[in-house]
């Protein structure tokens, strides 16, 4: 039977994307892997994690991919800057790029060998832009940071699909699904706990992989849905973008 692997935050740490799915999860090839957002920032080689997902996926192996906060404010950041009119024939940063290099998007840029956000290659800003919201994966629903519940329709918020961080769930609104999202990162202890626990409605798999230099933190855990067993990868990508906002 086929496997499904959800795989959380990766900002730019390609090596460790790829250690653990070459050595640790090697995929069948009708296993599903669905990634949960934020590919990009902080990390060294934001380009490498996509050219890797996207290599995976021209060789045919099933993949799900969703949206998060940080391609939204890429492709935002692009579209701004293509958009900017020079000023005495120099066009500095809009507002846009100034915030999401404030969160690491400076890195992204770098791993691209550009300097403004206009000049990634419009490729890969269409990818990004064309990510699906969530995923219903049965029991279980995958989306970046989660639901707003005070809505009757909480799959009507897009938005928060990729922004929220404190919510309560109502499980009738979402067919008693499980929630397994990223976006805030929680210690290995927690993810553990969630995991294990039979009456969860939440699980939460973001280690935060760029938080290096934290107890509890720092790497990448992948969950198996059929098994709900999960497998932890120490980042072993150069972090040099230290702020946790």
């Amino acid at each position: 039977m086929s496997k499904t692997w959800i795989i959380p935050d990766l900002h730019g740490c390609s090596d460790t994307l790829k250690l653990v799915i070459e050595k640790q999860i090697k995929p069948d090839s009708d296993d599903r892997l669905v990634f949960l957002g934020d590919y990009i920032d902080r990390g060294p080689d934001s380009k490498g994690v996509i050219d890797y997902i996207l290599e995976l996926q021209k060789n045919g192996q099933p993949i799900t991919a969703l949206k998060g906060n940080h391609e939204s404010v890429c492709v935002k950041a692009y579209y701004n800057d293509r958009k900017k009119k020079p000023f005495l024939g120099v066009r500095s940063k809009t507002r846009t790029q100034k915030e999401w290099e404030q969160y690491g998007g400076g890195e992204t840029l770098k791993s691209f060998g550009v300097k403004r956000p206009g000049d990634i290659p419009h490729e890969y800003i269409d990818w990004m832009n064309q990510l699906d919201y969530f995923a219903d994966l049965g029991k279980y629903v995958a989306v970046h940071a989660g639901f707003n519940f005070d809505l009757d329709d909480p799959y009507s918020d897009t938005s928060s699909m990729i922004w929220i961080r404190d919510y309560r769930v109502i499980p009738e609104k979402i067919d008693n699904k499980v929630i397994i999202h990223g976006h805030v990162p929680v210690n290995l202890e927690f993810i553990d706990m969630t995991i294990k626990n039979k009456n969860t409605r939440l699980i939460d798999l973001d280690n935060g992989i760029y938080v290096t230099n934290q107890v509890g933190y720092g790497n990448l855990v992948v969950l198996e849905l059929l098994s709900m067993e999960y497998k932890i990868q120490t980042t072993i990508d150069k972090i040099q973008f230290s702020s946790s906002s």
